[in-house]
């Protein structure tokens, strides 16, 4: 992962990179997150690697679609998406309420490397998602020193 996401380059101020690793449905994942701030002070994500072992990759390019995607959604959970109540009720009942992220806030690349392996294969659908987020909160410590407990994300 180190090599794959150019680890130890040197950031320019206002950027920074987050590290997380997971495994589950016998895949292990260890995924990177750059982010940084826009001119307006918006958080971006310019670029997220994935390092996968999921055994023999039968279908590589399915497998690059499911952690993009899963890419896409956990940004989404960390940072747009809430369910709240008022009087025992959920006030989300549509994507006009429930909000997920649009074209802007999506992450900009991703990059998903397959480790080649002769091994049965495992699962890659629900694998992208756990090491994201935690990814995305050690970044957005590093950019502002500041941590996120609870979700959606105020970055």
């Amino acid at each position: 992962m180190a090599e794959k996401s150019n680890w130890k380059q040197n950031l320019s101020a206002g950027k920074a990179m987050g590290f997380a690793a997971h495994r589950s449905f016998l895949t292990y994942v260890a995924c990177v997150v750059m982010v940084e701030n826009d001119a307006a002070g918006n958080l971006i994500i310019p670029e997220v690697h994935y390092v996968v072992d999921c055994g023999i990759g039968v279908n590589t390019d399915r497998i690059r679609s499911q952690f993009e995607g899963g890419a896409q959604f956990a940004t989404s959970l960390a940072m747009t998406s809430a369910i709240t109540f008022e009087n025992g009720k959920v006030q989300q009942n549509n994507f006009d309420t429930y909000k997920i992220i649009r074209m802007p806030q999506s992450p900009k690349k991703i990059h998903v490397h397959i480790v080649p392996s002769m091994e049965k294969p495992t699962g890659v659908g629900e694998p992208p998602v756990p090491p994201f987020i935690p990814a995305l909160a050690n970044a957005i410590y590093k950019l502002s020193g500041k941590r996120n407990y609870e979700l959606p994300f105020k970055a």
